[in-house]
């Protein structure tokens, strides 16, 4: 098992991979803002390769909302209302502090109908692809502080700390690439869904490069998925923040849990050997997301299971993918978190453990458990901004999926009963 010193050398080894900051890419990316980057890609279609991407992505936004499953099918009833003990009324003030400073056009931009199609619009690279909502590093300091207390009056302390992680690590990337107008702490979106209320459905999104939330809230229910959370590098090594690094233990228990498997596990977890394996079918591996399956767009995408049932697994083992799903589901508050954990477990007998790449310490790899009630995704990528052409240990992806049209909150949606009277009678 690696070492917490062999994982921070891993981590910080980075520095070997800077980019050369003279070439045209990076260049334009010096004296561009958010917009004028966007334009790179959208108007010039450069890259080609993202372009190609985003088209699809469009193609893929035009499908209504299905939900990712295993076999194209959605399962039915698997989620249910209750109270997760959440503090809406809290939530809903730190909302309404938002909605209280901003103009009317801030205000068309950023409050829209619950049931908006727009919940699927984010996307995880830094170019601004769907411009809704108040951008944090373009407002004024009260407003952006009270975003952020909103994201932290939603979140659990610890999971509001990592997303605070995320930003702060983004804002490093930007200045070893020289391109703080379009990657810095503050270079991400909020938008609602539906007027924040204690007793209505309503929601937020909050995204970015390598940090987008989607937030559903009910009473004292909530839901927080899909996110995804990235991070190159994935520690700061230097500055204010030294020191500061995530994903590091969703690293260490998948790979703590690949290793104390047995032999014929492994081989049964082990869905390819290589990162880049010659035995991929088309599509498996992309040059966007590589090897994880259900990033921005994805909301349909069918996922057939595989790897070694959980539920084969010895108590220890069961027990540290608990401690994965913890950690995956972090941003969650303490009671909520307690309970969807509580779910997970009690779908074992169908949760599915798989793996791709090597085992050894020093292995890059991916990673997936998916049952009808959870999908994580971990994934070791080669450089996008810096230039290992390998995947490496300080380049991460993670996100989360809630199967079975559990993500945005759309299976709880219809089982809210309306409370407007239908029964309007004209009487001027």
């Amino acid at each position: 098992m690696t070492s917490t010193e062999q994982q921070d050398a891993q981590h910080t080894s980075f520095r070997q991979y800077l980019p050369d900051l003279n070439t045209p890419r990076f260049q334009a990316i010096a004296v561009n803002d958010a917009y004028g980057h966007a334009k790179e890609l959208l108007e010039h279609q450069r890259p080609p390769w993202l372009y190609g991407l985003y088209v699809h992505w469009r193609k893929l936004f035009e499908e209504p909302f299905k939900g990712v499953t295993n076999d194209g099918t959605v399962r039915p009833d698997l989620f249910k209302l209750r109270d997760e003990g959440i503090p809406i009324k809290t939530i809903v003030a730190a909302a309404e502090a938002v909605i209280s400073q901003l103009t009317p056009a801030q205000t068309a931009k950023t409050i829209l109908h619950v049931d908006s199609p727009e919940w699927r619009s984010w996307s995880n690279p830094e170019f601004l692809l769907s411009d809704k909502g108040i951008r944090l590093d373009e407002v004024p300091a009260p407003l952006r502080e009270s975003a952020l207390a909103l994201l932290e009056a939603t979140l659990s302390p610890e999971g509001y700390a990592k997303a605070v992680a995320a930003m702060r690590i983004n804002h490093f990337l930007g200045e070893l690439v020289n391109a703080p107008k379009v990657m810095n702490e503050h270079s991400y979106n909020l938008v609602f869904f539906g007027r924040p209320a204690e007793a209505t459905p309503w929601g937020f999104s909050f995204y970015g490069h390598h940090l987008c939330l989607s937030v559903f809230l009910y009473r004292t229910q909530i839901v927080v998925s899909p996110w995804f959370t990235g991070a190159e590098p994935n520690v700061i090594d230097d500055g204010p923040h030294r020191g500061t690094r995530i994903l590091h233990e969703e690293e260490r228990l998948g790979l703590q849990l690949m290793q104390s498997l047995g032999a014929e596990q492994q081989a049964r977890a082990r869905a390819y050997a290589h990162m880049k394996d010659e035995a991929m079918p088309k599509g498996r591996w992309n040059h966007d997301d590589q090897r994880h399956l259900c990033g921005a767009y994805r909301d349909n995408r069918v996922v057939p299971y595989e790897g070694v049932l959980v539920s084969s697994l010895s108590p220890a083992q069961q027990d540290v993918v608990r401690r994965i799903l913890g950690q995956y589901l972090l941003y969650l508050p303490a009671r909520s978190r307690e309970l969807k954990v509580r779910d997970c477990a009690d779908w074992f007998g169908e949760t599915h453990f798989c793996w791709i790449g090597g085992s050894g310490d020093a292995d890059p790899f991916y990673y997936r458990i998916q049952s009808p009630v959870v999908l994580v995704e971990f994934d070791h990528h080669s450089g996008v901004f810096l230039a290992n052409e390998e995947p490496a240990k300080f380049h991460i992806h993670t996100l989360l999926r809630t199967p079975n049209a559990g993500d945005y909150g759309f299976a709880l949606r219809h089982q809210i009963e309306g409370n407007v009277d239908q029964g309007y009678v004209w009487e001027g």
